[in-house]
């Protein structure tokens, strides 16, 4: 499976991106997503962007219509057992079955008629708010930077910490065979991600946002 992006909740109005930014990396653009009551910055990468999301509108994001997707309760990651990450899949034949029982969540800043298949694993919410766009096989064009101070270029691993794991309906199954995608059980929510082999031989934590980088 390949990876879209990923999203971090964050507790500081995204203040926690100025480490990334400090660390080298490089910030592209940010939006709001209007009726979602959400807001971000985000970094990215020749294979995928890291998103730093945090709530600006709490009414729009616990309304009936975005309530369902539980983000609100990822929001609030750091007083109850949600995890703060969410991890957008590919839209590929090779997510089909996992996605064959999801949600729809059609979002207010997405044309009508295009939707987010969802998985909110709120019944094991210590597992990614996992999820995958309608583009079919692709992903969305860009043009932002994807040249970095530190060198790093491209996403090679990622890693989701899972503590408490009661992963009854066997959401890690789908990805058992997934070189780029793994879990393991740990003591906290705590994502790690491995860019460009280790190449450089170099670790960074980023413990405001439970991240790890390698690269």
């Amino acid at each position: 499976m390949e990876i879209d992006h990923i999203f971090i909740f964050s507790t500081h109005g995204g203040k926690e991106a100025e480490k990334l930014v400090e660390f080298g990396l490089t910030e592209g653009s940010s939006r709001v997503h209007p009726g979602q009551g959400t807001t971000n910055r985000k970094f990215y990468f020749e294979n995928f962007f890291l998103e730093v999301l945090w709530v600006i509108y709490e009414t729009e994001i616990r309304s009936e219509l975005t309530s369902k997707t539980k983000l609100y309760e990822r929001s609030q990651f750091f007083k109850n057992d949600f995890s703060p990450f969410g991890l957008c899949l590919v839209n590929s034949k090779l997510t089909d079955e996992l996605f064959g029982q999801s949600q729809i969540y059609q979002p207010n800043y997405f044309p009508k008629g295009m939707s987010i298949d969802i998985i909110t694993n709120e019944k094991n919410p210590n597992l990614p708010w996992t999820f995958r766009l309608p583009y079919r096989d692709e992903k969305k064009a860009h043009n932002e930077p994807i040249n970095h101070l530190n060198g790093i270029r491209k996403l090679t691993k990622s890693e989701f910490e899972i503590p408490l794991d009661k992963d009854e309906k066997g959401f890690k199954t789908y990805f058992q065979s997934s070189k780029n995608i793994s879990f393991k059980n740990g003591e906290r929510n705590r994502l790690t991600l491995e860019f460009d082999h280790k190449i450089q031989k170099k670790v960074i934590e980023f413990k405001e946002l439970n991240l790890i980088i390698k690269y």
